[in-house]
């Protein structure tokens, strides 16, 4: 019994470790190792290989405890006006100067800041312009009861009317995005500077660098606008959101397989 124990402990100081390192197939690694980690503690020490199997699923499951009690109850506007606004307090956002400043570095202009609300939740965009008018840029700073996060978006423009976008945004995304919609996600440890080259390189292999067209920066706010609408009529059509009264809508029983898919799809992923 000792040595079963000693056998999972060590499996799950292993996990931790891996996870710890600034690599990502590492932290991928580690996070398998928490799945085996608990099959060996259901075999090894509930003395049932049955029970390890149950331990192990049990993992792939954890994120429906998140759908059932939060993401059920959870009612978003259908419209969603972005309005001026002060920027979130140096309490609840304090990264957002140094941000703004390593985007500046790069060659971005400040635009303004916007946000919208609806009961309780918050979401905030400081937005950039590229000095030739090529790129726009975001700093996205989220409010959700007791969760709060943040990203960095790069966006580019085609003649075309396709939106290409990098960013860093730390979980699986909530919605099924537009066919006009080329999105790169990276790892969320890239600082700003990492993201950009990242995002230059996508416009580069897309062969569309040719194609972007100059963004307005008076136009930057009505242009999100319109990407949140035609994302919500997009995920509307597909079943994965449904109206809940006349200015409302949830996620539909499809949307949250759809949630489980996405984790499951990111749990795997190496890369």
């Amino acid at each position: 019994m000792i040595s079963s124990l000693l056998l999972v402990l060590g499996a799950g100081v292993l996990s931790v470790a891996l996870r710890g390192v600034p690599n990502q197939v590492c932290f991928r690694l580690g996070t398998f190792g928490f799945v085996g980690t608990s099959l060996l503690a259901g075999w090894l020490l509930g003395g049932s290989l049955a029970l390890g199997i149950v331990f192990a699923l049990s993992w792939f499951f954890l994120p429906w405890l998140e759908i059932l009690t939060r993401v059920r109850r959870l009612r978003l506007p259908i419209v969603r006006r972005l309005e001026k606004c002060a920027p979130p307090t140096a309490r609840y956002f304090p990264n957002l100067d140094s941000l703004s400043g390593e985007i500046e570095e790069l060659g971005f202009e400040y635009v303004e800041d916007v946000d919208w609300k609806h009961d309780g939740m918050r979401q905030f965009f400081r937005l950039f312009q590229s000095t030739n008018s090529r790129y726009a840029a975001a700093v996205c700073f989220v409010e959700q009861d007791v969760l709060n996060f943040y990203y960095v978006t790069y966006i580019s423009r085609t003649n075309e009317g396709r939106l290409l976008m990098t960013w860093n945004y730390p979980f699986s995304y909530g919605m099924h995005l537009p066919p006009r919609v080329r999105l790169q996600k990276v790892d969320e440890q890239s600082d700003v500077a990492q993201l950009f080259d990242e995002h230059t390189v996508f416009v580069e292999a897309e062969s569309l660098e040719d194609d972007l067209r100059s963004i307005d920066p008076l136009l930057i706010r009505e242009e999100l606008e319109n990407d949140l609408r035609l994302q919500i009529e997009h995920n509307l059509a597909r079943g994965i959101l449904k109206h809940e009264g006349p200015e409302t809508i949830r996620y539909s029983v499809r949307g949250m397989f759809y949630l489980w898919g996405e984790f499951l799809r990111e749990f795997i992923r190496f890369s």
